[in-house]
Formats: C-alpha cells, sequence, structure tokens
C-alpha cells in the first residue's frame, strides 16, 4: 500500500466528531445536559446509575458494570486498531471477538452520533478496581497488593481506552466528571478532575478537543449557569478550546455548541498578537492627547 495523503477537500467534507470534557462540581447539572442533545442519535453510557436526572427523557441507554465491558465497548464503537498484536485490548482480534457477542454494529451502534459517558470518574473507578486484581499489581516477593503498580497499571489502561475513543472520527464523544476544588501550599485556589490517579487528570486535557468547566456564576440579574471555555479566564477554571470558535462564557446547551464548533469561520481572533509593552504606549498616548 502506498502513501495515502488526504487531500484539503477530502479532509474537510469528512464528518468529524468533537470530544469534549465537561467537568464541574457535583449537582451543578451536567447529567441533564444530555437532555440538550438530540436523543435519536445520543447514547448514554450511564456509569453513574444516575439517570434520574434525565427521567422521561427518551434516549437510548448502556450500563455497564465492569472494566472488561468498557474496554468492550469502546472497541465495538471505534473498531480494531491495525497497529497492535492480536492477543491486546483495542486490536482486530479484540474488535471481531466483541463483534460476535454485541451483533453487527452497523445495525446496533452506527446510527448514534454521540457518545455521552458519564461518567469518566467513575470510569477511573471501575479501572482501578479491575486493575487491583490483576497479578501485575501483586508484589513478586509478598503477593500483597503493589500500590504503585496498581496505579501505574492504572495510568495506562485508561489512556488505552481514552485514545481509543478520541480515535472515533465520526462521532462525539462527551465525558462528564466531577471537578475538585482545593487550596495550594501558598493558599491559592486550585482544581482538578476527581479521578483516581494522577496521570489521567493530567495528560486528559490534551487528549480531548474540549476542556470545558460547567459552573454557577453570579451576575447583576442574579446567578446562573455557564460554561467556561477558555483557559484565560478570569475564575481560574480549568478549560480549553481547540476549535478556537468559542466565546469565554457559553449558554450550557451541549447541541449549540457542537453546532458552534462545526460551523467553521474565522479563528485569527486566537492567533491576533498585541505586544503589551507597544498598548500601554498607545494608550499612554491617547491619555495625553485628551488631555
Amino acid at each position: 500500500m502506498g502513501l495515502q495523503i488526504i487531500t484539503a477537500e477530502q479532509r474537510l467534507a469528512e464528518k468529524r466528531g468533537h470530544k469534549i470534557v465537561v467537568c464541574g462540581a457535583s449537582g451543578v447539572g451536567k447529567t441533564t445536559l444530555v437532555k440538550t442533545l438530540d436523543p435519536s442519535k445520543t447514547l448514554f453510557m450511564d456509569l453513574e446509575a444516575g439517570d434520574a436526572a434525565i427521567e422521561g427523557h427518551p434516549i437510548d441507554v448502556i450500563r455497564p458494570q465492569t472494566w472488561a465491558e468498557c474496554r468492550d465497548f469502546a472497541c465495538y464503537l471505534g473498531g480494531g486498531n491495525p497497529s497492535l498484536h492480536e492477543d491486546q485490548c483495542y486490536s482486530q482480534a479484540h474488535y471481531e471477538g466483541v463483534c460476535q457477542v454485541y451483533g453487527d454494529p452497523e445495525q446496533n451502534v452506527n446510527k448514534y452520533e454521540t457518545l455521552f459517558i458519564d461518567s469518566i470518574t467513575v470510569a477511573g473507578r471501575l479501572c482501578f478496581q479491575w486493575c487491583q486484581q490483576q497479578p501485575e499489581s501483586r508484589s513478586d516477593r509478598t503477593g500483597k497488593l503493589d500500590t504503585r503498580a496498581a496505579y501505574g497499571m492504572h495510568g495506562r489502561e485508561m489512556m488505552a481506552w481514552l485514545t481509543h475513543l478520541q480515535h472515533i472520527r465520526d462521532k462525539n464523544v462527551i465525558f462528564v466528571g466531577i471537578l475538585d476544588e482545593y487550596t495550594d501550599d501558598y493558599g491559592r485556589k486550585q482544581y482538578a478532575l476527581q479521578i483516581e490517579g494522577s496521570k489521567t487528570g493530567k495528560e486528559l486535557p490534551g487528549i480531548v478537543d474540549e476542556m470545558i468547566t460547567m459552573t454557577v456564576l453570579g451576575g447583576e440579574n442574579g446567578s446562573y449557569r455557564a460554561f467556561v471555555c477558555d483557559a484565560l479566564n478570569e475564575w481560574g477554571y480549568p478549560a480549553k478550546d481547540r476549535s478556537g470558535r468559542l466565546d469565554t462564557l457559553e449558554e450550557p446547551n451541549l447541541g449549540k455548541l457542537i453546532e458552534k464548533m462545526g460551523k467553521g469561520g474565522n479563528t485569527e481572533k486566537q492567533l491576533n498578537f498585541v505586544n503589551p509593552s507597544q498598548q500601554i504606549l498607545t494608550e499612554g498616548t491617547e491619555n495625553v492627547e485628551s488631555k
């Protein structure tokens, strides 16, 4: 097989999904966001058993109870990875084995445009429970649990799972997770995604397209919920916008958000540079002239 170059026209014509993380405090309304998506084209992965928030909403649901089921479904949805050996998870052999159990993905899951995972926090817990049961997490000398080895395995497992979901190009994958707030040694307010271990939380923002914090802000007309989408926000919330098309604050509506990201358009504002010293000089000149 020769070198395959995808032309600009072909790339622009491709159907492309977005990978989004929505984090926020418990009870802020993250799960309810699934109601802002088209229910006929959305699959809800209920890991928290917390679907009371969508009671009465006509949406299809899957309920994995083990980490093995989470891995199998990711492979089923994303297909096999040809770069992996046949005895590895997410390989072509793994995919074919899952298809024998679950059936033809063309009939079962290809109709969905969005996978909504609630939540990555619980997915991390299931993964860690599985890792603790593996021989690799046991000490060769004592046979007891080696916590460091378990966390190392957990980091590798979570990154493999997330990376496989990331490479599903034609579907939106939305993760929701709990955001923890704490104060560091210098008294500064910090935020971190609530998930087992440190590796996943640190590397997740680099994997996804959008890192969004859902929070409650105060205004002249009272409090309101909003998406914080820009890394340079005044509150210090974790955020990232790879599309370059979102404002710092957006309406907490995933359907509208995905539509806005997919419109294309001008992203020059993300690339503009204003020399701070030049800006100060200009403002000083304007003040002198006004006097």
